[in-house]
């Protein structure tokens, strides 16, 4: 478990992070360059999930042997079962991690949502459902991994 005290806000106490795939984790089904190692540091502390559509089909070759458990959706109804996968983890404990429409649900309804702006884009559904908007992914999780930039940004 990962605890954050923030000034002005209950405290964090995350046990798990959420991440979207495509747009997230990955461009075009292949990982973001640096992400295996920093999945691996993280994993450390929480446990990680990836919950995804996988428009390309590479989410399980790509997450081989990285600590995080995959959840492939089907094409129909994705923002709601990411939703429900979050409520089903529990939303007070559960930090989500994602760019697409189809994500705003999970990053609305979790302790703590970050999205990121890469190279698929941001959906400004998303955009606006995030507490923390982030350039890359590895910027996301070096969150994480150095929770005074949290509080930094967090605090009231």
């Amino acid at each position: 478990m990962l605890t954050i005290e923030i000034p002005g806000r209950p405290a964090l106490e995350l046990e798990h992070v959420v991440f979207d795939f495509n747009g997230t984790l990955a461009c075009d089904g292949i990982l973001y360059e640096g992400v295996k190692e920093h999945l691996v540091a993280l994993a450390a502390k929480v446990q990680l999930h990836v919950v995804t559509g996988d428009t390309f089909g590479k989410a399980a070759e790509q997450l081989a042997g990285l600590p995080c458990k995959l959840t492939v959706l089907p094409s129909s109804g994705q923002s709601e079962a990411k939703l429900a996968y979050v409520e089903a983890l529990g939303k007070e404990r559960t930090a989500t991690i994602g760019n697409g429409f189809n994500d705003r649900l999970m990053l609305e309804s979790a302790c703590l949502s970050i999205a990121v702006l890469q190279d698929e884009g941001l959906a400004s559904a998303s955009l606006m459902a995030a507490d923390i908007v982030v350039r890359r992914i590895v910027d996301a999780i070096e969150l994480f991994l150095n929770p005074l930039r949290l509080v930094a940004t967090l605090r009231q």
